[in-house]
């Protein structure tokens, strides 16, 4: 993980703050182009829209989807706090964004998280089961600590 990929974490936590503050869980994300500049960035809003699907990196690949050319959606990055949930694996997948960086595992959200929506599938073994063309990197050791305290 590059000093890059961490500043770009560190604006995902700062996010996912902004969403607790509001009474969502705490999850951050952001999509980065292939040059490294941040396209779109967005917070979790299930409970504050009333979507279940209000997901943060679900909406930043519909944003991709309809904004970027496969070319560019390959050459992408979501950022996020936590790994993805299956549905935003998958979305990852099908849209084609080309790389996931995150801070806390499923695991690990599991084991913090009070919520009983979190399903215990990584979005590694998604990815990897799918033979999908995407690099996966996390957890981030280093901002753990941080992206855990926002669910206390």
């Amino acid at each position: 993980m590059t000093p890059t990929d961490v500043l770009h974490l560190r604006r995902c936590v700062e996010l996912a703050a902004e969403a607790a503050q509001r009474g969502d869980d705490p999850f951050g994300s952001l999509l980065t182009s292939g040059e490294g500049e941040v396209l779109a960035e967005r917070r979790n809003r299930v409970m504050t829209s009333g979507d279940r699907t209000g997901h943060p990196e679900l909406d930043l690949a519909r944003w991709a989807s309809v904004r970027l050319t496969p070319h560019q959606r390959a050459a992408s990055t979501i950022y996020t706090s936590g790994e993805h949930c299956p549905m935003c694996a998958t979305a990852q997948i099908w849209v084609g964004i080309g790389r996931l960086v995150y801070i806390l595992s499923t695991e690990h959200i599991k084991a913090v998280s009070s919520s009983s929506t979190v399903i215990d599938i990584s979005a590694r073994e998604i990815i990897e089961r799918s033979n999908a063309n995407v690099v996966v990197e996390g957890p981030c050791e280093e901002l753990v600590p941080q992206a855990s305290a926002l669910f206390r």
